[in-house]
């Protein structure tokens, strides 16, 4: 059996910090992993860097010797960007020794001479004494005492033109987990092995008509030890609206940029397009469309989106398909898309497919003329280029299917010239 975690009665800011940092030494998270191979072959394929810069800055030239930092990196998210981004300096933190071992040992393995590891809690990132183009703070912010104090020490470490990568929990698709804290809080249910074993099993036993059933059915959250011990018996844990998102970036001087995977926040995507208020969703402001989506779809556990300093001078996400320019534009697929072409619907050649997507609905079924295009997207053409290759014209028509691409998350899009 494992040992029960300590838990502190002192509810102050620094004693959920000291019950945070316990949890995480007893139940590092994510489970510690021994092999990054996949990873090494991504690093080494130059369209996955290019494909996440141009998320970031579409509006300009990849930049893959970039500075990185990786904040609460856990058992392998700093190890994981350094073997991605070869070219690229990272620097990871996090308040676990048991987490930092790991990620350790990962570096050794791999030979990672451009990570540097520190343990330091994010409130104090300043003490590194430097900015950096990259943030990623995936899954963690959620579990500071205070999380406004974190973004707001991570936005001071963030280069005046820089990019942050934030993940943090959606509040509507956790409905049944919070149950299930509650429950777990009702029962005094600690963080043993045998604890977790029966908690596990509870679990697999409710009806599927619970709200976590849908959740424990493909979370591997609810099939491994310490990640249910992270999703249930965490001593620190809160969940944030679209709205509410939204207001917090604004309080720490941040801008919103997009969802890192936008379709399931758009009202043109999937079954929302056809939905009979698809028109009046459309004419919304984009965040109010969001937070209505994220009502629609009822089941966002987690919002992973990208944000910017709110003095930044030059506009990073410069994707927008009025006038022109986007003929100019040079189209990448993204490397985790995937283009099915057997048994696709009656009436079209291929469905493309977002392997990220939860969302079955968001599939994108495309005819033979826009598979010709799709096909000759290298990454190197412009997309009048590419139109030209394939005999097409560059009109309302393509434009629109382009945009769709775009929307459904197929394509990033260079637009810095």
């Amino acid at each position: 059996m494992g040992r029960p975690l300590e838990v502190t009665t002192d509810q102050t800011p620094d004693g959920r910090a000291k019950q945070v940092r316990a949890f995480y030494e007893s139940h590092p998270y994510p489970p510690p992993a021994s092999n990054l191979d996949l990873q090494r072959e991504r690093g080494r394929n130059p369209n996955w860097s290019k494909a996440f810069s141009l998320l970031l800055w579409p509006g300009r030239k990849p930049r893959p010797n970039r500075t990185i930092l990786v904040a609460g990196c856990g058992t392998s998210e700093g190890a994981v960007y350094a073997l991605r981004e070869p070219e690229a300096q990272v620097t990871a933190i996090d308040i676990s020794k048991t987490s930092l071992r790991h990620t350790r040992d990962l570096q050794h393995k791999y030979g990672l001479r451009n990570l540097d590891l520190h343990r330091l809690a994010i409130e104090r990132v300043g003490e590194l004494g430097r900015a950096f183009d990259h943030v990623v703070c995936t899954g963690v912010l959620h579990h500071l005492p205070d999380p406004d104090i974190g973004l707001r020490a991570l936005r001071g470490v963030l280069a005046p033109d820089g990019a942050m990568n934030l993940m943090v929990y959606g509040i509507y698709g956790r409905t049944g987990i919070y149950m299930m804290q509650e429950y777990c809080r009702l029962l005094g249910i600690c963080a043993t092995a045998a604890e977790l074993r029966d908690l596990g099993a509870t679990i697999a036993a409710l009806g599927a008509d619970h709200p976590i059933a849908g959740l424990s059915k493909w979370a591997t959250d609810f099939r491994r030890p310490d990640a249910l011990a992270d999703a249930l018996l965490h001593p620190q844990d809160r969940a944030y609206s679209v709205p509410q998102l939204y207001a917090w970036l604004e309080r720490c001087g941040l801008s919103f940029g997009r969802w890192f995977d936008q379709a399931p926040y758009l009202p043109r995507c999937g079954s929302m397009a056809r939905m009979p208020h698809a028109a009046r969703l459309a004419l919304l402001p984009p965040p109010l469309q969001h937070a209505a989506l994220e009502l629609l779809r009822g089941t966002m556990v987690r919002h992973n989106f990208i944000a910017y300093r709110d003095d930044q001078v030059d506009e990073s996400q410069a994707i927008t398909f009025d006038g022109d320019a986007w003929r100019s534009w040079v189209p990448l697929r993204l490397p985790w898309t995937i283009c099915i072409r057997d048994r696709v619907p009656p009436g079209f050649a291929a469905v493309l497919v977002n392997s990220v997507h939860p969302y079955p609905d968001l599939a994108l079924p495309i005819n033979a003329a826009e598979e010709r295009v799709v096909s000759a997207i290298d990454g190197k053409r412009s997309i009048e280029q590419i139109l030209q290759a394939v005999g097409e014209r560059a009109d309302e028509r393509v434009r629109r299917f382009i945009e769709r691409l775009w929307e459904y998350d197929q394509i990033v899009l260079d637009a810095s010239n």
